[in-house]
């Protein structure tokens, strides 16, 4: 199987790619750290009218109607210029609304109008059909959101914002990240696909995987593009078998988890049997790599690589962001051993 993009992928995520780099270059992620939103809402909507929230969806919904793959591999990229807002959220949000017969509310999300959040259950809780949903939630890029996506292994809901009442601003470790916390008692959620229907999750996860494997991507190339410029004592560091090694050690990471991500998307396409297995190999070697590539990016960099304006901490922080959204690194590494061919 040939897993390497074509012409017309390429096309897509050139232009993907000079977008984000002119309308939503890294280093505003430090200048906007303490707005409201990672991004304002105007270069949002710009974001939209690319169709970066709707490369996969059906075209009588406003989509391009192009494959999972095509969309792993736009998330590539996003991880590679280290994009911030709720693309996730929207991509999927979109799909949802489409699949439960809400045109208008697809095609608003999909245009950028609607931003959907993404709420992740921490702790106990219940989320199941035909039940209200309760429990207490991280919400992901809430600002000026109408809906909250939640993501379930029995199915995905869409639920008006307003249902979870105030929300309580946490935290981030990563300045791109925007994250508040809500307990809800009981909520009925707008609309509920269940997996009967189309397994978001699976999806889910493979656009994070993406996304990873774009992170892992970034910080390679970054720590790479450093080795061969930065010189000390009249030669370029990545002479030095410590680093040569290092950076390439982090190329043969990221080359493998796209590789692994690209099989997912197809695998959860064409409905093959072993796609569980190869959606939690995907998010396991993602996951692994990005953190791990941008750990050995910053010791690439040395002492500079330790400080705020250095990019490499923001491919860290993010990593261990998106490696913790839909399960546990743990637990889905201990699925993955569960299954028959991983044994």
């Amino acid at each position: 199987m040939n897993l390497l993009p074509g012409a017309e992928q390429l096309e897509i995520i050139t232009a993907a790619g000079e977008f984000l780099a002119e309308r939503m270059p890294v280093e505003r992620i430090r200048a906007n750290r303490h707005a409201e939103a990672p991004i304002p809402g105007s270069v949002w909507r710009e974001c939209a009218e690319l169709g970066l929230l709707t490369l996969g969806l059906d075209e009588e919904f406003g989509g391009s109607g192009r494959p999972l793959d095509d969309e792993a591999l736009l998330f590539v990229e996003l991880g590679k210029r280290l994009a911030p807002g709720p693309f996730l959220a929207g991509t999927l949000g979109a799909r949802v609304a489409a699949r439960s017969g809400d045109d208008a509310l697809a095609q608003r999300i999909g245009s950028g109008v609607a931003v959907v959040a993404l709420a992740v259950l921490r702790g106990d809780g219940d989320v199941r059909p035909a039940r209200p949903i309760k429990g207490t939630f991280d919400l992901f890029e809430p600002a000026g959101a109408s809906h909250a996506l939640l993501v379930a292994r029995s199915g995905a809901a869409l639920l008006d914002i307003d249902s979870f009442g105030p929300l309580t601003s946490v935290a981030a470790a990563d300045p791109g990240t925007r994250i508040s916390s809500a307990t809800v008692e009981s909520a009925e959620p707008v609309y509920w696909l269940p997996v009967e229907d189309e397994w978001i999750w699976g999806r889910a996860m493979v656009l994070a995987a993406g996304y990873l494997a774009g992170l892992a991507a970034g910080a390679a190339g970054l720590a790479t593009e450093h080795a061969k410029t930065r010189e000390q004592f009249g030669k370029p560091i990545g002479v030095h078998q410590a680093i040569k090694h290092a950076c390439v050690d982090m190329e043969i990471a990221a080359e493998a988890t796209q590789a692994q991500t690209f099989f997912a998307a197809i695998a959860v396409a064409s409905g093959r049997a072993d796609a569980l297995l190869q959606v939690l190999s995907a998010a396991t070697v993602a996951g692994s790599a990005a953190v791990d590539n941008a750990a050995a990016g910053i010791h690439v960099f040395g002492g500079m690589g330790y400080t705020f304006e250095n990019d490499m901490h923001l491919y860290l922080k993010r990593a261990h962001v998106f490696r913790h959204l839909f399960g546990e690194p743990t637990d889905v590494l201990a699925e993955l051993l569960a299954q028959d061919r991983a044994q």
